[in-house]
């Protein structure tokens, strides 16, 4: 969860366009907007209503529909409202009513009493829903800021990580040249949404897309090559670690075991590739990138590889060869 609190108020602050438009205004309780929202959920008091509290998840954020509306109704004109009372006995967070509908005199009466804010969309109830909760897996993922530089290559959101000084800047720049494109550079800020995929960012979305090149200063990227080389944010599939050329460390040369790195609980395939004159890290990059992608759609290249060698060792040939070569000394 993000370390901010996140308050009613904030959720009718926010700058939503499109199908992310939440459509929200304030319509009674105002009084509610500092409540925070602490569980990123939505629930339905039909059973509350009704008088059944136990269990009552009234931490999350409440959602009158239809039916809803239409019981609060029903209680309204048979001048029964002690279980809209007691359901606002509890400290919810505010109460949303769906498809633009009003609730009752008295029922915004009990809200104002309580301090519960009362919010109104003209959005259904299962679109509100869906974009609610959208917003929700958005704002309380977990994150973390992390040193390195986030691209774009070939679809593969790389995540390029190193030492200070070790080229990581240079790598980017010469990838944006090849028209890939720049996601953040040095400081890349990472969430983790639905359990299963990170997102990174730049940290400041007015700097994000600066470059900073020793020898020659801050350059930037978006006004120096467009708005296509560069995107906001984007999908963590790899990450490359580069690191000074250690003639003393044995380098994997094969690739048939994948090493895994952890995001915030994600599982992320990782390559230490190692950095000395003469090396095109662009080109190698980009094959690691295209090389991802086919493991995507099941291919391993270097799986193949070994089986051939096997299958190569089992048909005979490899013996013939080796006799025929000791034949010659």
């Amino acid at each position: 969860m993000s370390e901010k609190t996140f308050t009613v108020l904030d959720l009718l602050s926010l700058e939503l366009k499109g199908h992310d438009a939440l459509n929200l205004q304030c319509i009674a309780g105002r009084k509610g907007l500092a409540r925070e929202i602490v569980v990123p959920d939505i629930n339905r008091p039909g059973l509350a209503l009704s008088g059944f509290l136990e269990s009552f998840a009234y931490q999350r954020v409440q959602l009158f529909g239809r039916g809803e509306h239409a019981y609060i109704q029903k209680l309204h004109n048979e001048g029964n409202e002690d279980s809209i009372r007691a359901l606002f006995s509890y400290m919810m967070p505010c109460v949303v009513f769906t498809y633009g509908l009003t609730p009752s005199d008295s029922f915004i009466q009990i809200a104002e009493d309580s301090g519960c804010a009362v919010l109104q969309t003209d959005l259904e109830s299962t679109d509100f829903s869906t974009r609610l909760l959208r917003v929700f897996s958005n704002i309380f993922a977990p994150r973390v800021s992390l040193h390195g530089v986030l691209v774009d290559v070939y679809g593969v959101g790389i995540l390029l990580k190193g030492s200070s000084g070790v080229g990581k800047s240079e790598t980017a720049l010469e990838l944006v040249e090849r028209g890939h494109r720049l996601v953040a550079d040095d400081i890349v800020k990472i969430r983790c949404v639905n359990g299963n995929t990170v997102l990174g960012e730049g940290a400041n979305s007015l700097l994000s897309h600066h470059m900073e090149i020793r020898g020659l200063g801050i350059i930037n990227v978006s006004q120096l090559y467009g708005v296509g080389a560069i995107r906001e944010q984007k999908e963590i599939q790899l990450v490359v670690t580069l690191e000074e050329w250690n003639p003393e460390k044995i380098y994997d040369r094969l690739g048939t075991e994948t090493k895994m790195t952890d995001l915030l609980g994600v599982k992320i395939p990782e390559l230490e590739i190692p950095v000395k004159p003469g090396r095109n890290l662009p080109i190698i990059i980009e094959a690691a990138a295209m090389n991802e992608r086919l493991k995507s759609m099941g291919y391993y290249s270097a799986r193949e590889f070994n089986q051939n060698v096997l299958k190569w060792i089992e048909s005979g040939e490899a013996q013939a060869a080796y006799y025929s070569a000791e034949d010659k000394y």
